[in-house]
């Protein structure tokens, strides 16, 4: 009689007895990552942790909040999309948005890869106590600029700089400013602390 193969189940990595939630303030220019090349700024610069990942991204010419843990089940419901988990930004955009450019973001953005999801979107003053950028933001006398809150479920390629564009309003600067209920809160660029993870 044929003996049946069954499929070997690949142990689940065990959560850790000690789950371990860091939060920092991604300065302009660092990669989202332990390593690279020789010349690059990565986290190890700023988190003297080992053991914690990266849950999700942040481009190196984007700004702020990352959150970083050493637990994987965490990490994935933090970054994966299926689990819906807000993001919201601080765009600092070249014009001045009106109400069709707002509602247009709010509604979805039909972008190469797809249609976005419904977002959040407002116009807001400059966020108070931002640090300066170092670059500068490199911006044009004769165009006016402003900020938005935008907030995201979603974690498309450089999403929110396209979704501005799209609408007419080019990113000129992006920070990230909250994932789910944790804030940047007084951060400054390269800080960090450390929460209870809340999942």
């Amino acid at each position: 009689m044929p003996t049946q193969h069954r499929r070997k189940r690949s142990p689940k990595r065990p959560r850790p007895v000690n789950p371990k939630l860091v939060l920092l303030n991604k300065p302009y220019g660092v990669l989202s990552q332990f390593s690279g090349e020789p010349d690059d700024v990565t986290l190890k610069d700023f988190v003297p942790h080992s053991n914690v990942y990266p849950a999700g991204r942040l481009d190196k010419d984007s700004e702020g909040l990352m959150l970083l843990t050493n637990d994987g089940v965490y990490q994935a419901r933090l970054a994966n999309p299926k689990y819906k988990v807000a993001k919201t930004y601080w765009v600092q955009v070249e014009g001045i948005p009106d109400e069709a450019q707002l509602t247009a973001l709010r509604n979805g953005c039909e972008l190469n890869d797809g249609l976005t999801k419904p977002a959040q979107a407002f116009a807001i003053d400059a966020p108070i106590g931002l640090w300066p950028r170092n670059p500068p933001v490199r911006e044009r006398k004769t165009v006016p600029d402003s900020w938005l809150s935008l907030s995201i479920t979603e974690g498309k390629n450089r999403q929110v700089r396209r979704m501005t564009a799209h609408v007419g309003l080019p990113t000129l600067r992006l920070i990230r400013a909250q994932i789910g209920p944790f804030k940047l809160a007084g951060l400054q660029p390269g800080e960090w602390r450390e929460e209870p993870p809340v999942w």
